[in-house]
């Protein structure tokens, strides 16, 4: 029977295919903006994960999330060292500074220092030049996509316009001449400014004079010690605040989550899509049903009792919502791997088309359990009347 029923709804080719259609636009909705608010939310981590040397991260306690920079005194680092089960620890630098391109453009960048002697904490890849070259006099890396999509300057007088910034050039950071010495690549960001990296003894001499400046110390972990359990003791021994790279990345991302409007917009297109598949399923169910009743109807007539009737829509309602779901995530899929290197944030985790399943089962469920009234109140006269 369940052969029978699945033939009935393939038999009418054209609300089969509108039914399927209407089920595969609903998940594309739900996948694809869920995979783009993964895909904001996983980026407000992305500085986090790729300092990807340090297993935990102090900082000022008030400290809310990556671009909220609170200094700390220098006599931090020292504490930390200090502290049972701490590896290494090394202090990093991060503030905003003025650049002044060759060409009089002025553009407010991220500067993070780096560790004099390990450079730890600098970019994930190296796309020209090398790490080391920033032990170089007055030497600075910059992101290449942040060449591309913004940071500009001009050749000279009789030259044809502006052109990329490239190794070798010169950029005022605060009034003091740096010079490029290579480009990085870094995974994007939600927040867009762009990012140059120097020393931490250089990073202190360009920003502005200040009574405390250390932003972080990145620490390792001795082998055999429980991060968590070191992160409680540096906190007990500094007063200060010790997250894991994850703990850090999470509360950053519950920031930015809580403070802008990403999960309510969000959110309502997730729940748009939802309701169209409701609608759309629910509709073309009902109208599949009404035309199909004759035959429900003699099925019953030949002893076909109402959990039988029931499976079989069921089945058929299963099988579409199947079929749907195959398109609208395989679509969604396509879409993500086609803007993989674009602006646009697209992250499909595992969660994201589970979700978008159990949305669409539950469309449908709903969509039959509105139409299956008609097939229980069916009487097997229906069969012989004209």
């Amino acid at each position: 029977m369940i052969r029978i029923a699945l033939r009935m709804l393939v038999g009418d080719r054209l609300k089969y295919i509108g039914l399927v259609a209407g089920l595969a636009f609903a998940t594309l909705l739900i996948t694809q903006q869920g995979s783009i608010f993964a895909g904001f939310t996983r980026r407000s981590g992305s500085w986090i994960r790729d300092t990807g040397q340090a297993d935990l991260w102090i900082m000022d306690p008030q400290v809310e999330f990556t671009e909220d920079r609170k200094a700390m005194q220098d006599s931090a680092l020292l504490k930390v060292r200090g502290v049972e089960g701490i590896e290494w620890a090394v202090p990093l630098y991060k503030s905003y500074v003025q650049a002044r391109l060759q060409d009089g453009t002025r553009v407010v960048v991220r500067m993070i220092g780096l560790d004099d002697a390990t450079l730890t904490g600098g970019p994930p890849i190296m796309e020209e030049g090398t790490l080391e070259l920033l032990k170089q006099d007055r030497a600075i890396l910059v992101d290449a996509r942040d060449v591309d999509d913004g940071l500009r300057l001009r050749r000279g007088v009789g030259d044809d316009g502006p052109r990329e910034l490239r190794v070798g050039d010169r950029v005022d950071l605060n009034e003091h001449e740096t010079v490029v010495v290579g480009t990085f690549r870094r995974t994007r960001e939600f927040f867009w400014d762009p990012v140059v990296y120097t020393t931490y003894s250089r990073a202190l001499r360009m920003a502005p004079p200040e009574r405390k400046s250390l932003g972080y110390v990145l620490a390792r972990v001795k082998p055999g010690f429980d991060p968590y359990e070191v992160a409680r003791r540096v906190e007990e021994t500094t007063r200060l605040r010790a997250d894991t790279s994850d703990d850090y990345e999470a509360r950053s991302m519950d920031f930015i989550l809580a403070k802008t409007g990403i999960l309510p917009n969000f959110g309502i297109t997730i729940a748009l899509g939802f309701v169209i598949g409701v609608l759309i399923s629910g509709q073309l169910l009902y109208n599949f049903i009404l035309e199909n009743q004759r035959a429900f109807a003699a099925m019953k007539a030949m002893g076909a009792s109402n959990m039988l009737l029931l499976r079989m829509v069921f089945a058929q309602v299963l099988f579409a919502a199947f079929i749907g779901f195959g398109l609208g995530v395989g679509v969604t899929a396509l879409v993500g791997q086609l803007l993989h290197d674009s602006k646009l944030a697209f992250h499909m985790a595992w969660q994201v088309p589970v979700f978008g399943g159990l949305a669409i089962l539950v469309c449908c469920l709903i969509a039959a359990a509105i139409s299956i009234q008609r097939v229980l109140r069916l009487e097997p006269a229906v069969v012989f009347k004209g």
